[in-house]
């Protein structure tokens, strides 16, 4: 229970003598009292719970809600302001209001976020003039940058805050001047004096995420001053630095691999690429690598990669690339690929396959045993039409996709009813893709016999199949069909205990041939979210996974069972718990694909990803071994995910 006021509250109502709202007086304590009021209607229930209830359910009944706005207490303050912002409801901005001007720092920050949260406009000049805390200035910039704009003025407060005595409220400014130029890069164009103050942060400030984000701004604008770009270049963060080379795509020497990476893909020759193949980090090589199958270089250096390449993705990655270059050089090594006992180099044989046009070779890759692989190679209707057997998203969800249009669809009604029934009765709401896109080819095809096994779906866990259900009943009808699904509801909840159990709590990540990295689990901050993951540790269910996607200079993404975006590590939706920790490098988010469509896969941020910012939850941070998570590539395996609880 959070504060003191409302700790009589969890007394259950059969022993209480006296009434426990009895204490409390409307009068002098009016929240208070109506909050302990609303709460005798669960009373094994503390206030924190109720607030995360409200929050995870996205309810429609908020008054537990508004009253806690009203709170005393500024921790309960402070949680109802986040659940607020969470909630994203222009209504609330009324409710939120009057906590930007609290006693409590940390719950005027969580207001002025929650303001951004629900897109309010507001006086936030006046707002930053009586703000005495820079971290909650930083937080009303950010926000700023994130609300409609106000001509003139927005740009103006912002530029402002670049020269703010407080250093987290420069880096607050930076962030809002980023986000408010990305977001309207096609309406917007920053001022002259508005550049000239970002070329001034570059030079002036010790700060590596404000010239970060100051470089990042610059970037949008299309500003390429030489001036300023030569000092990114030589600035001590490779972060900027490879920010300076996104932004002039010149060719540079740098120490840094992320650095190096970047000049090779945006400035690169074929000559340089040639000497890229020697680079020590493999992450170049492979840049190299595809470089030069896009800009038809010699395929000499490429070929004798296919055959000693030190690892399967340089193998792999050179075999696509020399399909690209010489397709006859090529041919010899595909059988050898497509035969790999490791399935992601027979994806890339699949990728080379379709390159060289080699119908006979995608035909046996489009029955390989493995999912990935035959998601991969399969190009016909019949493929798509014999992969319906399969249980893995992923192939199921590219298989529905490949049979618009085709002459197999008419037929294929029967084999596409089955699988979506077969989807549905797992339960798993995280199959929500391939289900739509059964659903879509179902009503491409016309067959009217489609009407009655879809009824069903009408009361369906997840209300966007049911809606669709529902559209499409209703236009093969011709009448109008309502889906009696209007709110998606999910897992119940974790209980207060393993909330408790987890604040503090750490998990080391331990991978296979690389070693361990250390993180902490923000469950404060998301508390959820942190829950579950738990929860698949403790299971076992991370041991064996890989990290199947590599995006360099932006994530690694891993935890899926079927290896692949589609197959979710939890079978139903975790909502976003997105709030004011940055996606800076070696923190670690959740994967959606969609608003509230969490799905147990974890990613690492390798950079700083501010773009991702209130976008995504955060629900971890690397303590210990970022070196380990720099050595992580595509397919990398992990062993075993252990957490540890402080009490």
């Amino acid at each position: 229970m959070v504060g003191t006021p409302y700790a009589v509250c969890r007394t259950p109502y059969a022993v209480r003598r006296p009434r426990p709202c009895d204490r409390l007086s409307p009068v002098k304590l009016p929240a208070a009292w109506l909050l302990c009021a609303l709460l005798v209607q669960a009373p094994s229930v503390s206030v924190e719970q109720r607030l995360l209830e409200i929050e995870d359910t996205r309810a429609d009944d908020v008054s537990v809600l508004l009253v806690a706005l009203k709170s005393a207490d500024p921790s309960t303050q402070r949680l109802a302001v986040r659940t607020a912002g969470r909630l994203e409801r222009p209504a609330l901005k009324d409710a939120i209001v009057p906590l930007l001007r609290a006693p409590d720092a940390l719950v005027r920050a969580e207001a002025a976020n929650a303001m951004g949260q629900v897109r309010a406009a507001f006086d936030y000049g006046a707002l930053l003039r009586d703000e005495r805390s820079g971290d909650v200035r930083a937080v009303i910039f950010d926000t700023i940058g994130r609300v409609t704009p106000v001509p003139g003025e927005s740009e103006r407060l912002l530029v402002g805050g670049l020269t703010d005595p407080s250093e987290p409220a420069r880096v607050g400014a930076a962030r809002g001047l980023e986000s408010y130029f990305r977001v309207n890069a096609r309406s917007l164009k920053p001022a002259l004096e508005t550049v000239s103050a970002l070329r001034q942060a570059i030079r002036n400030n010790a700060s590596a995420h404000l010239r970060e984000l100051a470089m990042l701004t610059l970037n949008v604008a299309g500003d390429k001053d030489p001036a300023t770009i030569a000092l990114a270049l030589a600035d001590p963060s490779p972060q900027v630095r490879r920010l300076a080379v996104l932004g002039s795509r010149q060719w540079v020497d740098d120490p840094s691999p992320m650095v190096r990476y970047e000049t090779m893909r945006l400035a690169g020759t074929c000559d340089r690429a040639v000497h890229a193949l020697g680079d020590p980090s493999e992450l170049v090589i492979l840049a190299a690598i595809d470089f030069s199958g896009r800009s038809a270089c010699p395929a000499a250096g490429i070929e004798p990669l296919v055959k000693g390449g030190k690892t399967w993705r340089i193998r792999a990655r050179a075999l696509v690339s020399l399909a690209r270059l010489a397709p006859e050089a090529a041919r010899p090594y595909l059988p050898v690929l497509a035969a790999d006992p490791i399935w992601q180099v027979r994806t890339y044989a699949a990728s080379a396959a379709k390159l060289l046009k080699d119908s006979p070779t995608l035909a046996t890759l489009a029955r390989d045993p493995q999912p990935n692989v035959m998601a991969a190679a399969i190009t016909t209707g019949a493929d798509a039409v014999r992969a319906l057997a399969s249980d893995h998203a992923g192939l199921l969800d590219a298989a529905a996709r490949l049979l618009k249009g085709t002459p197999e669809l008419p037929a294929a009604v029967p084999q596409m009813l089955a699988t979506l029934q077969r989807l549905t009765r797992t339960g798993r709401a995280t199959v929500r893709d391939p289900r739509v896109q059964l659903l879509e080819r179902l009503r491409e095809s016309g067959d009217a016999s489609i009407v009655q096994p879809l009824r069903g779906l009408l009361a369906d866990r997840d209300p966007v199949v049911a809606t669709l259900a529902a559209d499409i009943i209703s236009k093969a009808t011709s009448g109008v069909v309502t889906a009696t699904t209007k709110a998606y509801v999910g897992d119940p909840l974790p209980s207060e205990q393993t909330l408790r159990n987890l604040r503090g709590a750490t998990a080391r990540v331990t991978m296979a041939g690389l070693g361990t990295f250390t993180i902490d689990l923000l469950t404060e901050d998301a508390p959820v979210t942190v829950a579950a993951f738990a929860a698949l540790a403790d299971r076992g269910q991370f041991n064996g996974l890989t990290f199947h996607r590599f995006a360099t200079n932006f994530v690694i993404q891993g935890g899926s069972p079927g290896a692949d975006e589609m197959d979710s590590a939890t079978s139903q939706f975790l909502r976003d718990e997105v709030g004011m920790t940055s996606h800076l490098r070696g923190t670690l988010g959740i994967s959606t694909r969609g608003h509230d469509t969490g799905d147990g896969q974890i990613f690492v941020n390798l950079i700083d990803n501010f773009r991702l910012d209130h976008q995504y939850t955060v629900f971890a941070r690397v303590t210990a071994g970022i070196d380990i998570v720099d050595r992580v590539l595509e397919g990398d395996v992990i062993t075993s995910i252990t957490i540890t609880r402080r009490r």
